[in-house]
């Protein structure tokens, strides 16, 4: 089969990306797949490109509600009517009529919630899969175990199926990540496609400030001088919300972004960013996944992450463009504490598990007995989880686990973060690569030159107040009446 012909007629590319064609050859014979391809190097192409040549539906099993519905308008703008998601944006009769519908279509993208439902889980039984791709697999590792427990239930779901091939998709995953992917879905010996996680486009800098409040200017300061757009990664939804503030003070066109907002407010910002009516975003770890914006030219963290992996994940969404992009991570001797309290906030204590499970031998509801132990939603769901499979002693000792690995993780992005050693080279060692030759701009314990990014401009007074989407779309219908009044009475 010619693969170039179906990618210039149906995409409109002469060629493929670093990655792709491999991939898509190893889902084309079948083979269940782990595909490890860096930001911007066009994952999506691997599972839509086979799916005109496969027969049958292909099932995309997406983390974030957000992501989906962009890449399904994505899909629709491209010209392909037969895509849809099943989420909670559906409301009840949607959803009832979309599962009764599913055979029409030849993507369908799903949660790993929605995917656990019985209902859901008889209509895909009842129609022919293709393929079947679960999208951002590293959360099957990173997440599953403390934020998406479903995750971790991918690979019962497909029981009872007529299985197709799996194919797994993320940007990083070192050895530990790709061995949890490969076990938790129930892969079949799958091919492991690795390319390189280096992005020579971009420029690592790490600088220590003395605190808080010094980050705040250094931040406003870089943005008032330099160019986006860009996204500043913070520790704590407040943290967001007040930095956004304060910049929008600044003139700098600003939104908060993270899950403790609505759906429709989260959406209506991430394509305000995507539109470029935004130049930067304030965002908890919650934002990025996924976002199909190619020109963002800086990534700032204003924390130290809890993890490697999650790093370069966070950073790699700058210069997908492939032109040069600068990462700054700023940090303050009392970040260490802050992250390990807010790594470790969820992970259930010894006597809070006992607690809980003395409540539920007194037959009160979970969600009461969770709240009774201060055990928090995402607690809960990592107790249950583990409590259908193992002993309340193994729960406990899972638990203490999940701690030290996690402290593992830290103390690995710690030793980069304060290192002499070149920052690109301490990333590649992480996933078992060396630095083979050395970019113009490499990290600020190479050369202290950064790539000139031209002053920032400031946003029209008009969009300095940042409208919720209500208001915004109250004021397009206010507009659209008066043009309408306007034209009648000519």
């Amino acid at each position: 089969m010619d693969l170039y012909k179906v990618l210039k007629d149906r995409f409109g590319f002469e060629q493929f990306r670093a990655g792709q064609e491999a991939v898509i050859r190893h889902v084309l014979a079948g083979n269940d797949t782990i595909a490890i391809l860096p930001t911007g190097m066009g994952k999506s192409l691997c599972y839509q490109l086979p799916a005109y040549l496969l027969n049958g539906t292909v099932l995309i099993i997406s983390p974030l509600v957000a992501l989906m519905e962009d890449q399904v308008a994505i899909m629709k703008k491209n010209g392909e009517k037969r895509v849809v998601a099943l989420n909670s944006f559906l409301s009840h009769r949607e959803k009832n009529r979309l599962l009764g519908d599913l055979a029409k279509y030849k993507f369908i993208f799903i949660s790993p919630e929605m995917l656990g439902r019985h209902q859901v889980l008889q209509q895909l039984r009842a129609i022919d899969l293709a393929l079947i791709v679960v999208d951002e697999a590293h959360c099957v590792s990173q997440w599953g175990f403390d934020f998406r427990p479903d995750y971790l239930r991918i690979g019962t779901f497909f029981q009872g199926l007529k299985r197709p091939a799996i194919l797994a998709l993320t940007a990083t995953a070192d050895d530990k990540v790709t061995n949890d992917i490969r076990s938790y879905l129930q892969l079949n010996s799958p091919v492991v496609h690795r390319e390189s996680v280096d992005r020579p486009n971009i420029s690592y800098n790490m600088l220590q400030v003395d605190n808080d409040a010094a980050k705040t200017e250094w931040i406003k300061a870089r943005l008032l001088s330099t160019t986006g757009p860009g996204i500043i990664y913070v520790s704590s939804r407040k943290r967001a919300d007040a930095l956004a503030e304060i910049l929008q003070e600044a003139g700098i066109a600003t939104a908060a972004y993270h899950a403790g907002k609505g759906q429709e407010d989260r959406a209506f910002i991430q394509e305000q960013f995507i539109n470029g009516e935004l130049s930067w975003i304030c965002a908890t770890n919650a934002f990025g996944m996924g976002i199909h914006k190619d020109d963002i030219r800086q990534v700032i963290h204003e924390h130290i992450p809890a993890m490697i992996a999650g790093y370069v994940q966070e950073v790699g969404r700058a210069g997908r463009d492939g032109e040069q992009s600068v990462v700054t991570l700023l940090h303050a001797p009392e970040d260490i504490t802050k992250t390990r309290f807010i790594m470790q906030d969820d992970i259930p204590q010894e006597e809070e598990i006992r607690y809980y499970e003395k409540l539920l031998g007194e037959n009160k509801q979970a969600d009461e007995a969770a709240e009774w132990a201060r055990i928090s939603e995402t607690g809960k769901r990592i107790i249950d989880y583990y409590r259908e499979r193992m002993s309340l002693e193994e729960v406990i000792a899972q638990m203490r686990e999940l701690i030290r690995d996690k402290e593992h993780q830290l103390e690995q992005m710690v030793r980069i973060v304060h290192a002499e050693q070149c920052v690109r080279e301490q990333l590649l060692a992480y996933f078992g690569e060396r630095k083979t030759w050395q970019p113009e701009f490499c990290c600020s314990n190479c050369d202290h030159a950064q790539p000139l990014l031209k002053k920032g401009l400031e946003m029209p007074d008009s969009t300095k107040t940042l409208m919720r989407w209500e208001e915004r779309l109250g004021l397009l219908l206010e507009r659209q009446i008066d043009g309408e009044t306007a034209r009648s009475s000519q």
